[in-house]
């Protein structure tokens, strides 16, 4: 299978960002390069994993409208096996991603050792995608029953598979509804572990009990977002075939404007919870970051681009179904949210910086994970294009 001009544009962005990342790496602030890295490594994992489980949640309660999204939420996981190679490479800057290396722990040695880290998370991002590959599969089983073996390999691979194999129907469906089910829980625990160690744990003396919840909150969040973009880019392409109306943009709208109120909601509780109990351990984290420069600026633009500007804009049915106003709008939340990251990672990682360390390289870098993932999403609907041709009639 040929490389479209478009998937081929999605490879000169991830060529950019690695050679970038490689720049940077061999300068004189290797530290920037992984900082950079890590936040990516964390945005765009959680926006594939996020995206994903909308499907296993609409096919857990029944959702039957939620169809033609479910197909595209599904294409998130070609994102996971890239995902599992940049967790790998991130131990070669353990160095500069994890500053309680050379901390005195107070205890906590056990917990936080990098080789035990590694393990434990290695494991359980395997578990949480063994497990989301699992259902995608049984999910493309069930819809591509009498498709057609031309086309890339994966797709002649399958298809070729379930024709020998053809199997029962009715076990594919209840082996799909474990899947959904066991991912949904694995979700949420794998992405509060990804959250304790990789982000609340770069202040190994702040803990927050909320942190996971926090955590894979926010996934699901940038997921619908990432899931609107995709949908929104599909509805203004001619001649692919996708079309769904209105209507679906808005429920799917609604739900993001959820998720934007529960993020919200598990970040005021952390914070009122800190305030109320003034106990030092846990203010000193909210200060740094809230109330002190350079880091009060970009808290104030945080909270104002992913909650206080949503909000007011999303309280609106009809920005809902517009895709092009969405599209771009989901996009800015999911800025806002890489900067969110940055909120919670920077200061442990840029000790007495009086400026935010936010540069060009930081947007190159995150420009070849935006490439890799589009490469990624991309190719799975080039693989499998019937999950795209879905007409108004069809899912009214």
């Amino acid at each position: 299978m040929k490389t479209s001009p478009i998937r081929k544009i999605f490879l000169a962005l991830a060529a950019v960002g690695i050679v970038t990342f490689l720049v940077v790496l061999f300068t004189r602030h290797p530290e920037r390069a992984w900082q950079a890295y890590l936040i990516n490594f964390l945005v765009w994992s959680a926006i594939a994993q996020g995206g994903l489980l909308f499907s296993t949640i609409m096919h857990t309660t029944g959702a039957k409208w939620s169809g033609p999204l479910s197909n595209l939420s599904e294409a998130f996981t070609a994102f996971f096996p890239y995902s599992i190679v940049l967790f790998l490479l991130l131990f070669l800057g353990r160095e500069h991603v994890f500053p309680w290396l050379h901390q005195d722990l107070h205890g906590k040695e056990v917990w936080l050792n990098v080789r035990f880290l590694f393990s434990r998370d290695l494991i359980a991002l395997l578990v949480l995608y063994g497990l989301g590959l699992a259902y995608t599969y049984q999910a493309l089983r069930l819809k591509l029953t009498t498709a057609e073996a031309d086309g890339g390999r994966l797709r002649a691979f399958l298809v070729r598979r379930w024709q020998r194999r053809p199997g029962n129907l009715a076990r594919c469906e209840r082996r799909k509804h474990v899947f959904s089910l066991l991912y949904m829980l694995a979700f949420a625990l794998v992405l509060s572990l990804i959250g304790y160690d990789l982000v609340m744990a770069a202040d190994p003396h702040w803990y927050s009990t909320l942190f996971g919840a926090y955590s894979f909150a926010k996934a699901i969040y940038m997921g619908l977002g990432a899931l609107i973009i995709l949908a929104a880019v599909l509805q203004l392409r001619p001649g692919n075939g996708f079309e769904i109306p209105a209507s679906h943009f808005h429920d799917v709208g609604k739900l993001f404007f959820a998720f934007c109120l529960v993020w919200a909601d598990f970040f005021y509780a952390q914070l009122v919870v800190i305030w109320y109990g003034n106990i030092s351990e846990e203010t000193t984290y909210i200060i740094e970051r809230v109330m002190t420069a350079p880091w009060n600026i970009l808290a104030w633009v945080v909270f104002i681009v992913c909650f206080i500007v949503p909000f007011i804009v999303l309280l609106n049915k009809k920005v809902k179904t517009l895709p092009r106003f969405m599209m771009v709008f989901c996009g800015v939340i999911i800025a806002g949210m890489w900067l969110e990251h940055l909120l919670l990672l920077g200061p442990a990682l840029n000790h007495h910086a009086t400026s935010i360390p936010l540069g060009i390289t930081d947007v190159l870098i995150t420009m070849g994970f935006f490439g890799l993932m589009a490469f990624a999403v991309s190719g799975y609907l080039k693989q499998f294009p019937e999950l795209v041709r879905v007409g108004r009639k069809e899912v009214a």
